[in-house]
């Protein structure tokens, strides 16, 4: 089986951007179970859990761009992902600035 194209921009429009207390990041290493290690927009590498209602629905996996929540009592380690970017959708928040283009 090959790799699965998104055929038009159809795809594209449900991207969500980071809302107060959002961070992008970028997954740099899968901890096992929930558990997985990111590289956020501010420089803190933090250790990302992957929330529940994505844990089986959305698979994640290593340079995957996420959008993290930080948790408010251990702001500066630990969040929540909250969405995983496709490849389209990483190209397009490149093109539009949202995202350093060497992130």
């Amino acid at each position: 089986m090959g790799k699965r194209q998104v055929k038009s921009e159809s795809a594209l429009k449900e991207i969500r951007l980071p809302e107060e207390g959002e961070l992008f990041g970028r997954v740099l290493k899968m901890l096992g179970g929930e558990n997985v290690l990111i590289k956020c927009t501010d420089n803190i590498t933090r250790r990302g859990r992957i929330r529940g209602k994505l844990k089986r629905r959305v698979w994640i996996r290593d340079n995957d761009i996420v959008i993290i929540a930080p948790w408010d009592f251990n702001e500066a380690e630990k969040g929540d992902i909250v969405w995983r970017f496709t490849l389209p959708q990483v190209e397009w928040l490149k093109e539009n600035g949202h995202i350093p283009k060497d992130f």
